[in-house]
């Protein structure tokens, strides 16, 4: 007798009983349906494409964006005795070969992927073999171009689609979706018929607010010292992720950077750390957070906005997913509207420029024009851009339009970032070496005991843990880890040590790229929307804050929280930056080089909210526009 989805989630999860919607979507999923499920950041969207998986004969094939984000949910798979393997560039052909044979002759249960294998000839050849019970497309909003993180590559899973049995049903999941993208999102997959589960993205345990402030770094400490558990705190550049690190740790307050210029090891022992609660505050750039499955995170703070509400919203809901009380606090400040439109248009190259960029850095790898296709480059894009004089914004954002082209695509991340072995020998073989030669023993044994499967098929490891363990340098261990593999032992592949850079058409001559001029404005219009949305929302201090976020993913049903910044009338004294530059004009009618008794102004100033009258007054005093005498006399000086 076939297993319920409720027994399966308890074999596997510990769990009695689904969360809201979850069993729905496996139901439908079961009755053979396509199916999209719009379920917000901790929702639990895996476990819909895992349990029907479980319940059925064959392999689910996943498609997912971020190969971090895979590579946890193999090992949280395999933690839990379920077989999961995943591929995805610049893995070698034996691995990638034993991934599939596993799928095809073992008990492996789940292939996820990477969107660029869909097209390869080897993923092609391979799929014949495969018993596909599912397809899943995590982040499904990636496909849609109005979506906030569209990638051309998903547009071709219809295309794989097309050569799968008819009877196989597709499951796409997102956390964050307009009702446009909903639409785009069946149209793209080619859905059989409409069939959406939207589970409300309302997070009553969650407090939105946006805080103005002068002094963010001040008001950081005090949310910390407030605050108990521990936080996120976003910024926007690598650089600062340090600089706030520094100045929360001389506050006495035990604080981590992460940004993806980190060593694979480096990101991984403060990741783990984190999890662990040995920091209170891991600042970081938006390269933390996918895939960290931390439940009880009370706090996140942007120092900056992002750049969509989308970005925003998931980001802001990695607060309180344990259900308890959290807070997401954007501080905003006058002069970061200013910034972010100019960063905005630095954001866009000439199409010549994103020529120009993407012959240099065929150049600068010597890669042959007709070469490269479907290759993965290491790339040091600091590097790149010192040797070819180009501002580092304009070669980054030069690259996020060759990969919407569909030429190359970039991986911050360092998708590599593992180092990864395959014991090739029987037991038996190992055994005889080991008695043969003993000064490796020690190593194979801590191997064995550290990361099981090695006999099965290629497994993450960490030579720093390895060194840890045997007390050695990693030097040591890479050294023996490479004689085991000239001694046929072994296979071992030594993870990247910079980000890389992977190519979806070979290198082509630079006049033979094509960029739609249209498409191009377009796109720079979508991302203009994207900004003012975000700057909006920034700016409204009538409505409630989670009443504007669930508004924009078209929920509109919802009464005020009224514990955000506006319902609790925080914003009586505060004040948005255009509400700023109103009344600081009003002021500047009144104050010249004439000293004017503050309580003069204020009878001057007429239709001004007073609270709002002083706070503007502050910041003109605090930066400088005006001054202040000792008997509180303002003025302009000349």
């Amino acid at each position: 007798m076939q297993a319920t989805p409720t027994e399966i989630l308890r074999r596997y999860w510990g769990h009695e009983a689904f969360r809201s919607s979850q069993e729905e979507v496996i139901l439908s999923v079961l009755a053979g349906k396509d199916t999209l499920a719009l379920l917000p950041t901790g929702g639990g969207k895996s476990v819909c494409f895992q349990v029907p998986a479980l319940m059925q004969e064959g392999v689910c094939v996943v498609v997912s964006p971020l190969v971090a984000l895979m590579k946890d949910q193999v090992e949280n798979l395999q933690s839990r005795g379920i077989d999961a393997v995943a591929v995805y560039s610049g893995m070698s052909s034996t691995e990638i070969g034993y991934a599939f044979d596993k799928c095809a002759y073992g008990n492996y249960k789940f292939l996820y992927l990477s969107p660029e294998r869909l097209a390869t000839e080897t993923f092609l050849l391979n799929l014949a073999k495969l018993n596909v019970n599912l397809l899943a497309i995590d982040e499904a909003h990636c496909i849609s171009q109005w979506g906030y993180d569209f990638r051309p590559e998903y547009l071709r899973i219809a295309d794989f689609r097309a050569v799968l049995p008819t009877k196989v049903p597709l499951l796409a999941l997102t956390a964050t979706a307009t009702a446009e993208v909903v639409e785009d999102i069946q149209v793209k997959l080619n859905f059989r018929q409409k069939n959406v589960f939207k589970k409300s993205f309302a997070r009553k345990n969650l407090s939105y607010s946006v805080l103005y402030e002068e002094n963010k770094t001040e008001k950081l400490i005090e949310i910390a010292q407030k605050v108990s558990g521990t936080g996120i705190v976003y910024s926007n550049s690598r650089k600062n992720t340090e600089v706030i690190t520094d100045f929360l740790r001389k506050n006495k307050i035990v604080a981590e950077f992460y940004h993806a210029g980190l060593s694979a090891e480096e990101r991984s022992r403060k990741q783990a750390a984190f999890l662990q609660n040995r920091y209170k505050i891991m600042v970081c750039t938006n390269a933390f957070g996918m895939g960290i499955d931390k439940p009880d995170v009370r706090f996140v703070v942007h120092l900056a906005p992002p750049f969509s509400l989308e970005a925003y919203f998931q980001e802001a809901g990695r607060a309180g997913r344990d259900g308890n009380r959290a807070y997401s606090v954007l501080l905003f400040k006058p002069s970061d509207e200013a910034r972010i439109w100019q960063q905005f248009e630095q954001g866009f190259p000439s199409l010549q420029e994103v020529k120009n960029i993407y012959d240099a850095i065929g150049s600068h790898l010597n890669l042959a024009i007709g070469a490269g296709k479907n290759q993965s480059y290491p790339l040091n894009l600091e590097a790149f851009c010192h040797t070819f004089q180009y501002k580092p914004g304009t070669a980054y954002n030069a690259l996020k339009i060759l990969h919407r082209a569909g030429y190359l695509q970039t991986n911050d991340d360092v998708q590599n970032s593992f180092s990864r072995i395959h014991i090739v020998v029987d037991n038996m073989g190992l055994y005889r070496f080991q008695i043969a030669h003993k000064n490796y023993d020690a190593l194979l044994q801590t191997l064995l005991r550290t990361y099981g499967g090695t006999f099965e098929g290629y497994v993450t490891i960490s030579e720093l843990k390895l060194a840890s363990i045997l007390k050695t340098d990693v030097s040591t261990i890479e050294k023996a880890l490479l004689a085991l593999q000239n001694y046929g032992i072994i296979d071992y592949i030594v993870r990247q040590t910079t980000p890389s850079i992977y190519y979806l058409l070979e290198r082509l001559p630079q006049e033979y790229l094509r960029f739609s001029p249209e498409a191009y404005s377009d796109i720079k219009e979508r991302q203009r929307q994207k900004l003012q949305g975000i700057v909006g929302y920034c700016n409204n201090v009538e409505t409630c804050r989670s009443v504007q976020l669930l508004a924009y993913f078209d929920e509109t049903t919802h009464e005020k929280c009224g514990v955000c910044d506006v319902c609790t009338g925080r914003n009586s004294a505060q004040i948005s930056p255009q509400i700023y530059e109103s009344i600081k004009a009003e002021i500047l009618k009144y104050v010249g080089e004439t000293p004017i008794k503050i309580t003069d102004l204020m009878l001057q100033v007429k239709f001004v909210n007073r609270l709002q009258l002083t706070e503007t007054l502050r910041l003109l005093i605090d930066e400088g526009s005006v001054q202040i005498t000792e008997n509180r006399q303002i003025y302009v000086e000349k």
